[in-house]
């Protein structure tokens, strides 16, 4: 097969501006990612399945730098306030001063918490983001957005700190499980849902070369949604108004993930049920019409990711996790739903009644 292109992506935020560079051996490439770390302490922060894969390869490109691991469980439980804390005294004993520099090598829980880390340790210091999984690559390694769960709900504290630069080694999704690769797809779908109604299209076409990890079709998904991304954190870095868009299907999602204890659904899958939902919602708010939710759901399928709720699940207590959500103001609910394929918005004062009846009816 031919190497796919290599994309370079530039996140522009003034003073906290970074690239993201996608492409073939860029772990292997210490030359490019060195350039992001300025001082002489650095942190990997891993878990323990993605460190036996790659570590050693990221570990030949810290020669002359102080530099020590910590390594995680995976698994999204384990993005918690105990992890973060046992970070921190990993930097702490590393003797870690201002300059120095968390690196982030994983998925989504490592990035996630890895930034939050980094943005704890003296105020803030640096990280750069080496993703390992799809999902990572294609979302949350890009925004700054870092954080940690708690038994009420995820991600419910965090803070905003932008990466210096984040380095997406597409090598590394051959290691990938095909349930987590299938995951990290739901988010591209995500993008395009949101606002590209051409991009949806694309993938619609392209979906069984997708689902086959076909290389160049991977690479061009994934720079098409991390463009689309990182336009939207240009425009509003802070989630004041458009980025919250980002979230379509991740108040239902979280909502499953966090009744199901961090352990029934990849983060990926909750989300593609919760476009679903979302999808259900605004139809029956007259808003959509049901060709658009069957358009997703039919491309949900094609690239094997669950669009049903999981069995067992309460739709009172659904509701009640989603009360939690950030977007939410004044006790009401704000979501993001979409007037079909592209045209997302957000929406507030949602009745709560009519939440439930999707729920419900989706139980």
């Amino acid at each position: 097969m031919n190497t796919p292109a290599t994309h370079t992506i530039d996140v522009t935020l003034g003073a906290r501006s970074y690239l993201v560079h996608i492409g073939h051996g860029l772990l292997d490439d210490s030359a490019l990612w060195r350039r992001a770390i300025r001082g002489r302490h650095a942190l990997v922060i891993s878990n323990t399945t993605v460190a036996p894969l790659y570590l050693e390869r990221v570990a030949k490109g810290l020669d002359g730098l102080q530099w020590d691991t910590f390594l995680l469980d995976d698994g999204e439980a384990h993005k918690s306030f105990d992890n973060v804390g046992r970070a921190l005294a990993a930097l702490a004993k590393l003797g870690a001063t201002r300059d120095a520099c968390v690196i982030a090598l994983g998925g989504g829980v490592v990035g996630d918490l890895a930034g939050f880390t980094a943005a704890c340790w003296m105020r803030g210091i640096d990280f750069i983001q080496l993703p390992t999984t799809l999902l990572a690559m294609v979302d949350s390694s890009v925004g700054g957005k870092t954080g940690v769960n708690l038994p009420a709900g995820k991600n419910l504290v965090g803070a905003f700190h932008q990466p210096r630069g984040v380095f997406a080694d597409i090598d590394t999704l051959a290691t990938l499980p095909e349930r987590e690769f299938r995951a990290g797809l739901a988010e591209v779908v995500k993008g395009a849902a949101i606002g590209d109604a051409d991009f949806f299209a694309w993938l619609e076409a392209h979906a069984d070369a997708l689902a086959a990890r076909e290389p160049a079709a991977l690479t061009d998904a994934i720079a098409r949604k991390v463009a689309y991304k990182a336009g939207v954190v240009a425009r509003d870095e802070t989630e004041q108004g458009e980025r919250a868009l980002l979230n379509l299907g991740h108040t239902f999602g979280h909502a499953l993930e966090t009744a199901g204890r961090y352990t029934t659904q990849l983060h990926g899958e909750a989300v593609a049920v919760g476009m679903v939902l979302a999808a259900q919602l605004s139809q029956q708010l007259g808003m959509s019409t049901l060709d658009d939710t069957l358009r997703l759901q039919r491309l949900l399928d094609t690239l094997g990711l669950p669009t049903d709720v999981p069995p067992g699940m309460d739709p009172q207590q659904l509701l009640a996790l989603m009360r939690l959500d950030k977007k939410n103001t004044a006790g009401t609910l704000r979501l993001i739903l979409w007037r079909g394929i592209g045209r997302a918005e957000i929406v507030a004062g949602v009745n709560e009644a009519d939440v439930l009846a999707v729920l419900q009816a989706a139980v």
